[in-house]
């Protein structure tokens, strides 16, 4: 693979010295090798063997071959020029007997696998990022009741322990959690993704354990890794009213309150937002809060990684016409958005990704300068920002996406605007580096800036890669 050497420019964005550079991948849409190395099945792997759950009826038994793979795609990574790499430890691999009562042993296999990985990663020159939480919750506790059971974070918590004390000697940065909006709402609310419940109180039940997960593995990480820093990643959302009216304003309030102040109040403030409570109070009191749970959860955190693909449109729904749901996350049998049935979230006009997602890099700005307000003296990282976008793969086996590489050029300048404005932001993750199982979309939607033939698992970086491995060498973005 090379680069093109272009001429020095002088209409550039240059990023702060030292800014950090890299990709991000997830345990179960890459590693494969789900029976291998002592593994014993998520929840992913029981919804994805469900008939109608995924597209395709896919799995990702295979998916990307990483388990088996891990060197070639690290030496892909050195090639593009990446500073730190973003992965996810597989729960399952770590402690695959684990109950609701007992973590169980620890399995050397599992730790070895991802100690192997950070080495080749050190040894490459690349910085490890580990996320310990990207939605593979290990069947068994999902059998014990999941994230509706406070055992779960409390096991979470333990097992945030032993990886940290295995991995903290060479990893800087753990992630205890990745959106647990989706895990929540996604998981148990309208069900389109693992375990694929549809209950309105039990997903509202499993924000409040997946914060209080937060927090516990917080607490975990510093005993076990003191030197490591702790973070938390949000995919928060920029939620736009239609309108100016009033009633546009209130439904925007409410997606705010669900998606993004649930989850910040509790970590940022130590407390849930009383708007939230009352709106959903016809489906739960709130009772799981225990007392002393918001002091865990509110425990400093070094950095806060935000999540941004697309723009959130709401409206008001008057009933007068159908409702519209194109807001992103799939046709399910029920909606993850509770106690909104005046919402609605409406078709928008203009460019868009393969996924449907509206295109507009101004949210990323927003967002990253919402949370520099919200959270001053709090670290910014980008944790992941990507498009999917079908591939053209020309005569010579080059892969062309311009679309992507127009998508990231916006958003990186976004990105370097927030900056200038005062947002304490140090890092950005690219999501994703390879072509990998898009969870119930299964293997028909392509993120990666790598090009993977799922037939032969080879590997071809595209024209965005090219782009990117650029964009890091100049520490900035040409225009």
């Amino acid at each position: 693979m090379t680069t093109t050497q272009a001429a020095p420019s002088t209409d550039a964005l240059q990023f702060p010295a030292g800014f950090l550079w890299g990709s991000a991948t997830a345990s179960y849409q890459i590693e494969g090798a789900v029976t291998e190395g002592g593994r014993t099945p998520s929840i992913w792997d029981t919804f994805s063997h469900t008939p109608g759950r995924v597209e395709r009826g896919e799995t990702g038994d295979v998916a990307d071959d990483h388990y088996h793979r891990f060197r070639e795609d690290v030496a892909i990574m050195a090639r593009l020029g990446l500073t730190t790499y973003r992965f996810s430890v597989s729960w399952p691999r770590i402690t695959p007997q684990v109950t609701a009562d007992d973590l169980g042993p620890v399995n050397p296999e599992g730790i070895g696998f991802y100690s192997d990985l950070v080495d080749e990663l050190l040894a490459a020159g690349i910085s490890p990022s580990i996320t310990l939480y990207h939605w593979d919750l290990p069947q068994a506790l999902e059998d014990a009741g999941g994230w509706t059971s406070r055992r779960t974070a409390e096991r979470f918590g333990e097992y945030a322990e032993v990886v940290a004390a295995a991995l903290g000697d060479r990893v800087p940065l753990f992630i205890t959690l990745n959106e647990p909006w989706c895990s929540a709402y996604l998981g148990y609310a309208s069900g389109v993704h693992a375990p694929g419940r549809t209950d309105d109180a039990a997903a509202l039940t499993a924000v409040h354990h997946l914060n209080l997960a937060h927090g516990l593995a917080a607490a975990s990480i510093r005993r076990a890794a003191p030197t490591s820093r702790v973070a938390l990643t949000l995919n928060l959302a920029w939620v736009r009213p239609e309108t100016d009216s009033p009633e546009d304003a209130e439904a925007a309030r409410r997606v705010d309150g669900l998606q993004n102040r649930v989850f910040l109040d509790p970590v940022l403030q130590g407390t849930y937002p009383a708007d939230v409570q009352a709106d959903t109070a016809a489906v739960t009191d709130w009772s799981f809060v225990q007392p002393g749970d918001l002091d865990v959860i509110a425990a400093p955190i070094d950095v806060l990684g935000v999540n941004y693909y697309s723009p959130t449109y709401v409206r008001h729904w008057t009933r007068e016409r159908p409702k519209e749901h194109a807001d992103g996350h799939g046709e399910g049998k029920a909606s993850p958005w509770i106690a909104c049935d005046d919402v609605e979230f409406p078709f928008q006009h203009g460019r868009k990704t393969d996924m449907g997602w509206s295109i507009d890099p101004r949210g990323m700005t927003e967002l990253l300068l919402r949370v520099a307000r919200e959270a001053p003296g709090c670290e910014i990282m980008v944790t992941e920002n990507g498009a999917a976008f079908p591939d053209v793969i020309d005569a010579n086996g080059r892969v062309i996406d311009t679309d992507r590489i127009d998508y990231l050029r916006g958003h990186l300048a976004a990105v370097h605007e927030a900056i200038e404005a005062g947002a304490p932001v140090t890092g950005y993750y690219l999501w994703s580096l390879l072509d990998n199982f898009e969870w119930a979309w299964g293997y028909g939607k392509r993120f990666g800036i790598v090009h993977v033939d799922y037939n032969t698992q080879v590997r071809t970086p595209k024209d965005s890669a090219l782009f990117y491995a650029d964009v890091i060498r100049r520490n900035a973005l040409t225009r």
